[in-house]
């Protein structure tokens, strides 16, 4: 597991580190859990960098069922949720990193809402985590901690400044080479660079009037005190301004348990819509992982189609008549069937994977059908069988071996994937798997009987039977 704890910004290193320790305890309580490991805070000029006052801890686990791990998780939230002043959001490493290039965000869900004023933000925040705390499914719930935390506000004195010959510019540069540090020069020490940066000593700007008497060159070389260039006092202000296109926006974030992601975040949509009320110029967004869900739906959706038309076409160039072809696409819902029971089975959501899993399947369920008729026009054509009903007998029991060889060397090749079921690594793999496993086996029994019914009433060889085409005479 990846944990992440986050308490009020400005929190000092050291009570961070006690929180972080307190929470690594609470994990350690926890027989499931076999060792943790933490990072509190990250350096500022990291990718993923963060403050002091939040912490990422890993869990490594002893191996458990699916239904094990879910009772293991509701009791960790729990005991989680008893730290003071935290946020707790409890995930996976790799989805962790995802869920923050897709939503700015650790968690699944990330409800934004954008507006102008900071307060008015914190305040609609606030209201939308109570409405949405009420939505089942809802597991780590909270809003972006933001809050107001002491500065040192320096307000420049233009007259001033120009009387004594400098600009504003000249001025701010100083005090960010006092204050922040500037890179003069590099040292070659062996194999290594090292910056060599100028600025004042930490121990020397403790205070408010050392901040005031930092010394201002001039072009005549005078040192001036910066309290005579600028008004400095001490001021509250935001920790945190968050925008996205260029507008500010808090986001309130929660984790998914219990439930399809699909079926909460459209509770929250439903609850937020009717319950919660907007300022003028507010407005709420939704990101997280459902975002990509509902993309690549869609896409697999269109492509779906495009293929099937496509797969159309192909039989029948291949077959020489469009009632052949229909005939064998007549092996998509018998194999439909059985992926449905799939999805049940693996929990009953239709995630990405199981949607790659009816892909496959539909594949194999056609080669199926292909394979069939395919003989059936062999022993007619070929073999010169006059009687459909003997000739579709013949092909199906000689193509019975063929058919049970294919289903089942792909099914025994997934057969691991889906007995994987709860292990680590197997959460795409045994929804797709199940999928096709179930699918494969009413594809190749419902083949076996309803394809060969299908063609004696509805194949071309009786409709040319029919028309005086063919020297063949269907019995009926």
């Amino acid at each position: 597991l990846n944990v992440s704890i986050s308490t009020l910004p400005g929190t000092s290193l050291e009570e961070s580190d006690r929180l972080g320790a307190l929470a690594e305890r609470t994990l350690l309580s926890h027989p499931e859990v076999r060792t943790t490991a933490r990072r509190t805070g990250r350096a500022d000029r990291d990718e993923h960098a963060q403050a002091v006052s939040s912490s990422e801890m890993e869990a490594g686990l002893v191996s458990m069922d699916e239904h094990q791990r879910a009772e293991f998780l509701a009791r960790l939230r729990e005991s989680l949720g008893q730290l003071p002043g935290t946020n707790v959001i409890i995930g996976q490493p790799i989805e962790h990193r995802i869920d923050h290039m897709l939503s700015g965000t650790r968690s699944n869900v990330a409800v934004k809402i954008f507006g102008p004023n900071l307060r008015t933000l914190r305040s609609v925040a606030e209201k939308a985590r109570a409405l949405m705390e009420s939505v089942q499914g809802v597991a780590d719930l909270s809003v972006e901690q933001q809050a107001d935390v002491p500065f040192v506000t320096v307000r420049f004195k233009r007259g001033a400044i120009a009387r004594y010959g400098l600009t504003i510019e000249d001025v701010a540069h100083e005090i960010e080479t006092a204050y922040q540090g500037r890179t003069v020069t590099r040292v070659l020490k062996g194999q290594a660079i090292f910056d060599l940066v100028v600025r004042y000593d930490a121990d020397s700007i403790d205070t408010l009037q050392a901040v005031q008497e930092t010394r201002i060159g001039t072009p005549t070389g005078a040192r001036v005190p910066l309290h005579d260039l600028a008004d400095v006092h001490r001021d509250i202000g935001p920790n945190l301004i968050s925008r996205e296109n260029v507008e500010r926006k808090i986001v309130i974030s929660c984790n998914v348990a219990d439930r399809d992601l699909q079926a909460v975040v459209d509770d929250i949509r439903r609850t937020l819509s009717a319950d919660l009320e907007l300022p003028p110029t507010y407005r709420v967004e939704y990101g997280g992982q459902f975002t990509s869900a509902q993309e690549a739906t869609r896409i697999i959706g269109w492509v779906s189609l495009l293929v099937l038309f496509g797969v159309l076409v192909l039989l029948w160039a291949a077959l020489g008549n469009l009632r052949d072809g229909l005939l064998v696409l007549v092996n998509l819902p018998l194999a439909l069937i059985g992926g449905v029971i799939g999805v049940h089975v693996s929990g009953g959501v239709i995630s990405v994977a199981s949607l790659i899993g009816f892909i496959t399947l539909f594949g194999i369920a056609t080669r199926n059908g292909i394979m069939m008729v395919t003989h059936i026009h062999h022993l007619i054509q070929e073999e010169g069988i006059g009687d459909l009903v003997h000739a579709v007998s013949q092909g199906a029991s000689e193509r019975l071996s063929p058919i049970l060889m294919t289903a089942l060397a792909s099914g025994l090749g997934l057969l691991p994937l889906a007995l994987a079921g709860g292990q680590p690594g197997s959460e795409i793999e045994t929804p797709m798997a199940l999928v096709i496993l179930f699918g494969l086996a009413s594809a190749t029994v419902l083949n076996m009987f309803i394809v060969p019914a299908l063609y004696l009433r509805f194949g071309s060889v009786r409709g040319e039977a029919f028309s005086g085409e063919s020297p063949v005479s269907p019995a009926e």
